[in-house]
């Protein structure tokens, strides 16, 4: 059976994730790069050295994000998010920080995964010395499907 998840089972498939999917587009280019994230209710916040994913954002922040729990090809749970790429600075870089380091902390395994503790730094959203930057995506609109046998 095919069908729509409802807006409490959508919460829980992003709550029990860590592993996401961010699709971005400027200047006639798509791109789709798994990332780590942390879902707040509003918000999936993210940690990202600089790269073509930033750069992306930047120019075209609406984004969409999908995160999946597949058992096989007859059950599976499936949200995509439609929503705002925000750059966090300062005190709400940190507070992301920490809620994104509660959830995946269990979880390190890499170097370039974890993106350490924040720094005094004017830079914006930096953190640490592998040049992290702390991001959320502010929730416009969210979808789920499902299939079950």
């Amino acid at each position: 059976m095919l069908g729509n998840l409802n807006d409490k089972q959508m919460d829980a498939l992003l709550q029990s994730q860590v592993l996401g999917r961010i699709g971005c587009h400027a200047e006639g280019r798509t791109y789709v790069v798994p990332v780590t994230y942390a879902y707040t209710g509003k918000h999936i916040i993210c940690h990202s050295r600089e790269g073509l994913k930033l750069q992306m954002m930047r120019q075209n922040p609406d984004v969409c994000f999908e995160v999946d729990h597949v058992v096989n090809m007859a059950n599976w749970q499936s949200v995509i998010l439609q929503g705002r790429f925000e750059e966090l600075e300062g005190l709400a870089a940190e507070e992301a920080l920490g809620q994104l380091m509660s959830r995946v902390l269990p979880l390190l395994v890499s170097e370039t995964a974890h993106p350490h503790e924040p720094v005094s730094s004017p830079e914006r959203g930096r953190t640490g010395s592998t040049g992290a930057t702390l991001f959320r995506i502010r929730i416009r609109e969210k979808t789920g499907r499902f299939e079950k046998q």
